[in-house]
Formats: C-alpha cells, structure tokens, sequence
C-alpha cells in the first residue's frame, strides 16, 4: 500500500496550480502617451502617422535639480502608439477537399472588422480603447464578425457594411472605481520648480480635500513668446491622494521643455463619474472575462491575426490565454515570439527560458520599438514544433519611414536624414554606418537618382517595402502569403489525446494564409461548422492577387512550415526579389543587389520580398489571369487528393 503522502502530494499540486490559474485575470494595455511619445491629450501624434521630416530630437530631463535622468523627444517626434489584442486558445479550420483540421490557434480580440476584412488588426489608442459601443449593461452578444457569424438578430455578421467596430474585445469601465463623489472640500493649490528649461518639482501649498477620483495637474506659462509645439512642451503627471482625499504628491510623467520661468501650475477634481453606465470615464485595461470568453473560445485563426505598423512606432501586443476547450486536460501556456525581429529586451521575446509564459485565464502586454522595416512573423514559442505545427503562426510586417515623407520629398535626402548623413541630424537609432555595423539595413544609393515621393495607382501617398532612397521597392497593392503546411494524423493525434510522434511528422496539407487551391483564389473569409454548433470564419486571410492595370504588387512571403521547404514560382509575370528576412538587397557601398527570378525557395523561418512589376500594360492587359504556385507536384495535392496546395491567382483590373 502506498504511503499517505505518495499519493495526496501530487494532488497538492494540482490543486495549487489549478489556483494559481483562477487568480490570474484578463486585462488590456494601450497607452494614450509614453515618454517617447508623450501626447496627453491624445489628440496629436499618439493617434496618427506623422510626416517624416527628420530624426526625432530629445533631451535630457532634469531629476532634483540635476541631468542626467533620462531622455525625452523634444521636438518632431515620430512615429505613433499602436496596440493589439489576441487569444491563445484552440479553433478549426477547413481544407479544399472538406477536411475539418483542429488546431491550438490565436485568435482576433480587437480589430475585428478589419480582420473579418482580411487586414491587419492592428490600432492606434482612440480605436483599440473603446468599449464595446452598447455599454457593459448590454451584454454582448456571442461571437464575432473574424470568426462566427452568430445568429441573424445579431447585428454584426460577416458582411455586415454596418459592423465597423475595432476596438479591444471586453473593455469596460473598472466598476471599482465607481462612483466618484463631487468633491466637497477646499481645491488644492501649489507652485512648480523650472531649471534648465524643464520642471523639476511641484511643492503643495494646499492639500485640498474631498477628492475620490483621478484628479489632473495642468502645467501653463513660462514659455518665450512665438513658442510652438515643436520646440516648447507643457509637463504633466499623475497625481497622488490620500484616501482622505488630500493630494499627496504630483509624479511628473514629462517634464516639459522650453519653459523660461517657473510654470504656473493648477488642480482639477473629477468631472465625470466612472460608472458602469458610463464606461469611458475610466477605461483603465479592465475588461470583462465573460466578453473575453465569448469571443475568444473557439476563434483560432490561421494563419493567426495580422500585424502591421511604423518604423518609429511603439507596438503594445496583449496575449490572453482563453484555454483549450477540446483539450480541457492541458494547462497549455502560451507565448509570442516575433522571429528573426530586432528586439531589444529579451523580456519580451517569448522564449519562455529569459521570459515568461502565460497561463490559462491571464494576460500579459508585450512591449516593441520598431527600428527596422521588413517582413517577419511570430508564433508560439512553448514547445515550438508542436504548436506550429498545430497553426500558432502569423505574419508581421513594419512599414518603412520612407512611406511618410511629404510629397515631391526626395527620396535620397530623406535615407540620408535617417542615417545621420545631414549636419546636426543623428538619431542614434536609425543611423546607418556600415563600416560600423554590418548589419545596417538602410544603406543609402552611391548616387542620387532625383526620385521624389509621389503618389501610387489610386492616388494615395506612394508606399515602398523599404527605405530604398531611389523608389526600387514602390508597389501599389500588398499582399502578405503565409506558405504553411500540416500533418493530418498529428493533428487527430492532438484532439483524440493520443502521443503525438513528432519524428513521424509529415506535411500533407500545403496552404497559402491557411488555403489550398482554389479556396486561395476566393475573397472573404472561409467558413466551417465546429463542435460548438456555429459557424466559424477561422481563414480570414484571402490569397488571391489584384494588381490595378499599370501597378505593382508587393508579395510578402514567409515559410512557416515546421518541415518542409517551399517553392513558388510566377511564369507569367516575373518577380523582383527586394528585399530576404527583413533585409534590403544592398551591399556595403549601397549598390542595388536585387534580382528578377521565375521562383523562390524558402526554407522554415525565412522570409522574402518580393514585387510583381505589372506596369506593362501590353504584357499584362486588364483583365488577365497569372497564376502563383508551386513547381513541387506533391505540394499542390491535399493528401491523396489531386486539387490544392500551393497555388493562388494573380488578376489584372
């Protein structure tokens, strides 16, 4: 017989980390300012892409009278804050000959409606923080627009044009924040410090009293006159009071630049009451698990959500982890990892050994500055073989500066601002030396070929795939191509709770954005019934290719098969290899290195860009029909079956 404690220290355990699990809870973040971007009226930059005129210029703040404490954008600052949410969860998908595949999977939980439009989800801070717009007292309804087309009394089904809701999934009003009381006592007064031009600490002449909400600090005058945003900024901070409802203290969050004397400074009590009624009074990451959960079981994309944004920007990405619903006996963890990215803290790269992982029923917020403009994509990185495998793998792209520079801009001189080639303009994070560093992506031209921005087939500002300083990568339509492939019997293995043999791993299945032939070639999202009795849109992404008459197409591809490499070849229009993981084809001295090529083989966690040039209206007449696939006869069956894979059509209008 075994001993008493042989038996009850395992279920100790399990029950210590079953509550481990419970305690966690769902939250979200979206800054509407940072140091780096410091809008607090998150009216300016923080919401916006602005022109790129010129590296960022900082300053030194001055901490207890003294420099040295850190750095702040002083004037034309750059970039802007995005932010995104998605689950880790499991869902379904379909295959061309009617395969129903299960697969551990993320999910959308923001952006929906640009998602269910096969874009990317990601948002600034006044879209992705708004609560859902029927308030927390009505309840949402099951479902989403990315993923289930729910019921008809429902109002936001696929297709629905009314449905333009992007904001983060859940987020309410913190109900322990309400009410707030109107404030009773006295105001409180006080009087703030300049040196150096920036203010260095706030003394309170008068407490106050009777406060129980958020109350502001505003920091006016002591600016020269002519001052304007570019070179004079106002401090703020956060205020801190007692729970008798004294101010205690003022944290100054930014502490301004250009004030000429001691600023004037003043408090304001809470002028609306954060209720559940109201909920945008304090939006402060709160959500509601029960919204979170609606939306989020079942909802596995593949490939998972798209992300896009800026050079400059600053990328919050909240993972929550809903759990396996057809696996209820794993306590499966999740990460994100952006492969091949140039990140900065290992805290935040998803290699659970210097990160962390994220249990069933929590959130966690990564963090990322975007350098360097390029194609990558992200996955899982808990037991990596399995859950790509299993479809925990998406696509990310950064946008190059280049795209923002004002019209008739030349394109030459804006590389050379971004590698600190003109006078007294160096911004330490985009300045490109390659006898300094090999690795500089942004090596510009030997010479000046007069290319200015302009303007692109539909009129919109000219976009590029890189800062190429002589307009080589220009395209009109961009199309990101996940080639992925998975092993039918693994993923039965994995939902009938059988050993999985990972030695035996074979891929079958070849997609293009999670499709095989010819679901690639049909826009809208793909559909398929679950064991949860709806229908769910996991294969938002379409694959097929719409290049305007005259234009170009930008074809982001990455291999994200665990595997297998892949092949695809375009017999009838050429393609212009630009740019290989996330790097422009440059040499040392700047020279152009790109090439034409009928094909491209990519291995597992590579990726390539690549242009299909169009603009010959004689070869290529609207209304004509390529064809992008795979030379790799095994690859483009399903199975035994003698249709999909690899193949997608390219269409000229």
């Amino acid at each position: 017989m075994r001993k008493s404690s042989q038996v009850w220290i395992p279920i100790l355990f399990v029950a210590l980390a079953t509550v481990a699990a419970s305690a966690q809870s769902f939250r979200v973040q979206c800054p509407t300012s940072t140091i780096t971007h410091p809008d607090p009226g998150n009216a300016g930059v923080n919401n916006s892409e602005p022109a790129y005129n010129g590296p960022t210029t900082f300053t030194t703040v001055a901490v207890n009278g003294t420099k040295g404490g850190y750095v702040v954008p002083s004037g034309n600052v750059n970039g802007a804050i995005k932010c995104q949410q998605i689950s880790g969860g499991d869902g379904y998908s379909t295959m061309a000959d009617g395969t129903q595949t299960f697969m551990f999977s993320f999910g959308p939980l923001s952006g929906l409606a640009d998602i269910a439009n096969g874009q990317p989800g990601t948002q600034f801070p006044n879209v992705f923080n708004t609560p859902w717009p029927g308030g927390p007292l009505t309840p949402l309804q099951p479902g989403d627009p990315a993923t289930t087309n729910g019921a008809s009394s429902i109002p936001y089904s696929v297709g629905n044009p009314t449905f333009s809701w992007n904001g983060a999934v859940g987020l309410v009003g913190d109900p322990n924040a309400a009410p707030y009381p109107t404030p009773s006592g006295t105001p409180a007064a006080g009087t703030a410090a300049e040196t150096g031009g920036v203010v260095d600490s706030v003394t309170i002449t008068n407490p106050g009293s009777g406060y129980f909400g958020p109350v502001t600090v505003t920091f006016t005058g002591g600016f020269p006159t002519g001052c304007s945003a570019t070179n004079c900024q106002p401090a703020f901070g956060n205020v801190t009071t007692s729970s008798s409802g004294q101010i205690t203290g003022v944290d100054i969050t930014f502490a301004g630049i250009g004030y000429t004397s001691a600023p004037a400074v003043s408090f304001s009590a809470p002028t609306t009451a954060c209720t559940l009624s109201t909920n945008a009074a304090c939006i402060d990451g709160h959500v509601d698990p029960r919204e979170i959960m609606d939306i989020g079981v079942m909802n596995g994309n593949i490939p998972a959500p798209l992300i896009a944004f800026d050079e400059d920007d600053e990328f919050f990405l909240t993972l929550t982890n809903v759990g396996m619903i057809m696996r209820p006996d794993l306590f499966e963890q999740h990460t994100v990892h952006f492969h091949g990215y140039p990140n900065a803290s290992a805290f935040y790269d998803g290699v659970p050994d210097a990160s962390v992982a994220i249990n069933i029923g929590g959130s966690f917020t990564y963090y990322y500055l975007s350098p360097d403009a390029g194609t990558y994509f992200w996955h899982c990185h808990i037991t990596p073989p399995e859950h790509l495998q299993m479809g925990m793998v998406g696509q990310l792209y950064v946008r190059p500066r280049q795209n923002r520079l004002p019209q008739t801009a030349s394109l030459y001189h804006g590389l050379q601002l971004q590698n600190g080639q003109v006078t007294g303009q160096v911004d330490l994070r985009t300045a490109c030396n390659p006898a300094a560093d090999i690795l500089c992506s942004a090596v510009t031209p030997p010479t000046d070929n007069g290319a200015t921005q302009g303007l692109d087939k539909f009129g919109k500002p000219q976009r590029y795939v890189y800062n190429d300083g002589d307009g080589s990568t220009a395209y009109d339509t961009e199309y990101p191509l996940q080639m992925h492939g998975f092993d039918p019997n693994f993923h039965f293995v994995g939902m009938t709770f059988n050993p999985e043999m990972f030695v035996d791993m074979k891929d079958k299945y070849f997609l293009l954005n999670g499709r095989s032939y010819p679901d690639t070639a049909t826009p809208g999202p793909q559909a398929t019934v679950t064991s949860d009795g709806v229908m769910h849109y996991s294969q938002p992404l379409s694959s097929v290719i719409n290049i305007p008459a005259g234009g170009k197409a930008s074809l982001r591809l990455v291999n994200l098969s665990v595997s297998e490499y892949h092949t695809l070849a375009s017999l009838g229009i050429p393609m212009k290899v630009v740019g290989w993981n996330a790097k422009l084809l440059r040499d040392q001295a700047g020279n152009n290195t790109e090439y034409y090529s009928n094909s491209i083989t990519l291995g597992g966690g590579e990726s390539c860009d690549v242009i299909l040039d169009a603009s010959n209206t004689t070869l290529y007449p609207s209304g004509s029909v390529f064809y992008l696939f795979t030379p790799q006869l095994d690859h483009l069956s399903n199975d035994a079956e003698n249709f999909g894979g690899l193949m997608t059509e390219v269409h000229i209008n």
